[in-house]
């Protein structure tokens, strides 16, 4: 075995999938979550498709007593920060409880961190950090400018943590804080087996499981908001990075740092394909790939 890696939110859409890729590289997993937006039963399919036991604390990450605990009880290597909310649109009407889960939970995952001298953390940050960036395609250097609470809650993590390896550095600390932020776009799909996915509890947030939703007679229609924006049929483009590509993203970025030549400090790395799709092609892309319809309504945009 590699190490054991403590993922939280690893009950989650993409942490599940990343645990899943951990097992596959050799990695030991252990899962903290409070099934905020996913369910116990991914448990039983994460040990189903790993052919491991993966040791599981249900705790929201703001509990430093938990995270001590678990600190205390493994033998942990490194930390895959997931957990967290997540959605552009609600954080644009609940900002406070974004800041509060978001800041909070990170600060007091990395207080645990600190206590228990592992200083190694891969954290699940966004390509909103960007803004709205005047050129494409997005690179590590240029600006950021988040423009939304989500967004800047990501933003104000970065910089927190890029602050931890210049205190040690004053401090002379022996044992320097080492970090890598993963700027992805959007996720989608599926673990192959078909078991696991992104089925959110209430309303979902993101565009293929709300197009699946339609599909499969859960909802009447997809809100499809705005299409006057300057693109190929006016409806928003995003970058889609397969979930299983992303979750072997965060493998690859714990590689590095348990190898002999890991990262300095901190280091942003963005993870998509470089490919934008548009809601409309990716509509009836869908719908063309498995015979079904997918019923829409232009909504105006989103704040966001």
């Amino acid at each position: 075995m590699k190490g054991t890696i403590l993922v939280t939110g690893g009950a989650g859409y993409i942490g599940s999938h990343t645990v899943i890729e951990l097992a596959e590289a050799g990695y030991q997993s252990v899962i903290v979550d409070n099934f905020s937006n996913s369910s116990p039963e991914v448990l039983n399919r994460i040990e189903e498709l790993s052919g491991k036991k993966v040791p599981f604390i249900k705790a929201d990450v703001r509990d430093r007593q938990a995270l001590k605990g678990i600190f205390s009880e493994y033998d942990i290597s490194a930390v895959i920060h997931f957990a967290g909310l997540k959605a552009v649109g609600e954080s644009c009407q609940m900002p406070l409880e974004y800041y509060d889960n978001n800041l909070n939970s990170t600060i007091a995952l990395c207080l645990e961190m600190q206590a228990a001298g592992v200083k190694r953390l891969v954290f699940s940050s966004s390509a909103t950090v960007y803004g709205d960036p005047e050129r494409l395609p997005l690179t590590e250097d240029m600006p950021l400018s988040a423009t939304n609470p989500y967004g800047r809650s990501k933003l104000i993590i970065e910089d927190m943590l890029r602050d931890l390896p210049a205190a040690d550095k004053l401090n002379g600390s022996d044992t320097p804080w080492q970090a890598i932020l993963l700027r992805y776009f959007n996720p989608v799909g599926a673990h192959k087996s078909g078991r696991i996915g992104e089925d959110p509890k209430d309303t979902p947030n993101n565009l293929m499981p709300y197009i699946s939703q339609v599909a499969v007679g859960r909802r009447e229609k997809l809100s499809v908001f705005g299409d006057d924006y300057d693109t190929i049929d006016g409806t928003g483009v995003r970058d889609y990075i397969h979930v299983v590509d992303l979750a072997k993203g965060h493998v690859s970025a714990i590689d590095n740092l348990l190898s002999d030549n890991p990262v300095t400090g901190v280091e942003a790395i963005n993870l998509g394909t470089g490919n934008g799709t548009s809601v409309l092609q990716l509509v009836n892309t869908f719908a063309e790939e498995n015979g079904v319809p997918v019923a829409y309504e232009i909504a105006v945009r989103r704040p966001g």
